[in-house]
């Protein structure tokens, strides 16, 4: 019997001009803004931590790595997701995949998205084929739409054999 747990994730943060802005583990070459926060701002791969832990009711991204502690300030969040990976494999769990959506008004992400994969697979241990990266704007709706902040939508499906 498998034992199937999914998960959701769901973060924002948000722009501002002069800051370096990482996506799915990638920097993004060029662009003139970035996200505001405590580590590298990389949103996409904290909600899919989010989502990882969601799966098997280990708490959110903010428990285990508090923007308090100067531990994680300016932190490469790929380190965040390999230590959340090592949280699912203790439980005795892989992940099966993931699925993320990433919503950004500029600047236009598609030249990024094999890399992200690429990156997020790497960083989690799996084949690229169990990752999923779209990205998509707000047709200047919302405050995505207007270029004040940038929204990610995660989900994962974790199994173990028992």
């Amino acid at each position: 019997m498998t034992d199937f747990r999914t998960g959701n994730g769901y973060d924002v943060h948000a722009l501002r001009e002069g800051l370096p802005l990482f996506l799915g583990g990638v920097r993004i070459e060029g662009s003139p803004i970035g996200c505001v926060a405590h580590s590298d701002g990389d949103v996409a791969i904290h909600a899919l931590c989010d989502a990882l832990l969601g799966s098997l009711a280990l708490g959110d991204i903010g428990r285990h790595f508090p923007d308090t502690s100067d531990e994680y300030k300016g932190i490469d969040s790929k380190i965040l997701l390999a230590r959340v990976m090592e949280l699912v494999r203790a439980g005795g769990y892989e992940l099966s995949n993931a699925d993320i959506t990433i919503a950004l008004q500029k600047p236009k992400l598609a030249p990024y998205i094999e890399l992200m994969r690429e990156a997020l697979a790497k960083t989690m241990g799996v084949e690229v084929g169990r990752v999923a990266v779209k990205a998509t704007t707000t047709e200047r709706l919302g405050f995505v739409g207007r270029g004040e902040g940038c929204e990610v939508w995660a989900s994962c499906l974790v199994y173990r054999e028992k």
